[in-house]
């Protein structure tokens, strides 16, 4: 007799957790509690569909040169300069991930912490970039030190590999920056490529041997905008998404 009972106690513990499974949102089941969390902290800035998270630098639409072409953001070059663009939000502490391609022999990057303003006619007048580049064909590659090779944070650090796949071809961009510990990296393809100081001594030092040592605004802002940048070529964005730190 205490078996049977004790066999009818563990089928209605078995019936009763069957019952609370049932009543769970379907899906939420399924999904780890720490992957959601994950999920939830990335900010989607281009989807493929939409624009609506990005406009001019110094302009309150997108420029015409900027569109949607088959789930990518694409800038095809026109008659005039200058058309980068920028989030309509600003940022801080972040990691920004994207992946980029390049047409043969062209030029582009990626830029943070841009300062909006007329005094500054180029978002790169505040903004640092990360290069993208076409390594093989275009001769900015070719030079030493390698400041202005894709991943490069330009004029400033060179890449410690070339990691870069060739025009045409998607390449897989992370950006990390930390005020708070004075850390910012860039990786290219899953590999760290280039690290450096956001401020301090170390920065003023590369600052000082770089072509910006004389730009009032250049680096000077924490917080700002992240942008891409319009150099005439023909280039490619996808899957841009960011996470504040």
């Amino acid at each position: 007799m205490k078996s049977l009972i004790k066999i009818l106690l563990v089928l209605l513990v078995i019936v009763s957790c069957k019952q609370q499974k049932n009543n769970t949102p379907i899906g939420e089941e399924q999904i780890n509690t720490d992957e959601k969390k994950l999920v939830e902290e990335w900010i989607t800035l281009f989807d493929g569909y939409s624009l609506d998270n990005w406009r001019g630098y110094l302009s309150d639409s997108i420029y015409p040169e900027w569109s949607i072409e088959n789930g990518t953001l694409a800038f095809t070059p026109g008659g005039k300069g200058g058309k980068n663009i920028i989030t309509k939000e600003k940022y801080t502490n972040f990691v920004l991930s994207l992946e980029w391609k390049v047409s043969e022999g062209g030029n582009s990057g990626i830029f943070w912490s841009v300062f909006e303003d007329e005094a500054y006619p180029e978002a790169y007048h505040t903004g640092l970039e990360i290069q993208v580049l076409d390594n093989e064909r275009h001769p900015d590659a070719k030079a030493n030190p390698k400041y202005h090779q894709a991943g490069a944070l330009y004029d400033l650090v060179q890449p410690a590999y070339d990691v870069c796949k060739p025009a045409g071809q998607w390449n897989l961009c992370a950006i990390k920056i930390d005020h708070n510990s004075n850390k910012g990296s860039a990786s290219l393809n899953g590999k760290v490529i280039v690290e450096f100081p956001l401020h301090g001594e170390a920065w003023d030092k590369m600052i000082a041997n770089s072509k910006f040592k004389d730009w009032k605004g250049f680096g000077k802002y924490k917080t700002g905008h992240i942008g891409l940048q319009d150099h005439g070529d023909k280039v490619w964005y996808r899957n841009i998404k960011i996470k504040e730190l």
